[in-house]
């Protein structure tokens, strides 16, 4: 960062006192600042700041003490906890749901496959889907998105100024083009009728999926695709004005590749996805040696 802006410059934007900084920098450099040295609650709360404003508001003091041991600092969660609560840092909070799905429709619906199993042994063998909307002042921004369940990563998604079948069929194209899942594979979505339109199905079948579809007007029955909805509007889009939907769909981009390579899950140790399934790969290459 010193080699990108002046020091001063980054520690009255992260409001700490620049004495503090080169203190601690003295004590890390002279050897001084090894395990058993206790970090400053000035120095911390910079570096609980940075992450603060690098994760987007996101994170809460469990997620904040765990990305600090990830980066080498050893510090007691209680301390995070007090320091951030002293200091007003805190969370984004999630808004209400909001039903979006169109299910006023005469198609066939797919039976559910999954009775809120969300938890699969291995990658590609559970997907879900959905529908979410982003306002813009060229109009709306419509994003679907496919995850996987077994790490929670994004694997395909897909951006349109409309709502149509396409959408939804292009983000299980990418998915099933960076994934190359075997046959069989369940995709799991709502009701919505463009899940159910004879060409997505057929798509499905093309591909050797097994269509899942929630019951009718039950959120639950696909609560990771809502949870995920909520961390991403919470980070990226609400308190946001887009201009123009490209400014969003940078903005949705942005935080999806953060979502996948670094955001900490607490259902998966505090793994992100793809460290996640980075080790899981890596176990079962040491069980077949």
């Amino acid at each position: 960062m010193r080699r990108q802006y002046p020091v001063s410059v980054s520690c009255e934007v992260l409001e700490v006192g620049a004495s503090g900084y080169f203190n601690w920098l003295h004590r890390r450099e002279s050897g001084q600042g090894g395990p058993a040295h206790r970090l400053s609650d000035e120095a911390l709360l910079a570096h609980i700041r940075a992450i603060h404003a690098e994760v987007k508001g996101e994170y809460g003091w469990p997620r904040m003490h765990k990305e600090l041991l990830a980066r080498g600092i050893r510090v007691g969660k209680d301390r995070v906890r007090k320091l951030m609560q002293q200091h007003g840092i805190r969370a984004k909070t999630k808004r209400k749901f909001v039903v979006t799905t169109d299910s006023k429709h005469s198609l066939p619906v797919a039976p559910d496959l999954v009775q809120r199993r969300f938890n699969p042994q291995e990658p590609n063998q559970l997907w879900c889907g959905d529908i979410t909307y982003i306002q813009t002042g060229e109009g709306w921004l419509y994003l679907a998105a496919v995850i996987d369940l077994f790490s929670r990563q994004v694997v395909g998604w897909s951006l349109q100024p409309h709502m149509q079948t396409g959408l939804v069929k292009d983000a299980l194209a990418m998915a099933k083009w960076r994934r190359r899942p075997p046959l069989g594979l369940i995709f799991h979505s709502d009701r919505g009728s463009q899940y159910c339109s004879h060409e997505f199905q057929q798509a499905l079948k093309d591909w050797g999926m097994r269509s899942s579809m929630s019951r009718k007007g039950n959120c639950w029955d696909n609560a990771p695709t809502e949870s995920f909805w909520g961390r991403l509007k919470t980070a990226s889009v609400h308190g946001h004005k887009f201009a123009t939907r490209e400014q969003a769909r940078q903005a949705v981009m942005d935080w999806m590749a953060f979502y996948n390579h670094r955001r900490l899950h607490s259902s998966l140790g505090y793994l992100s996805p793809m460290q996640y399934e980075k080790r899981w790969y890596e176990a079962q290459r040491k069980k077949a040696a």
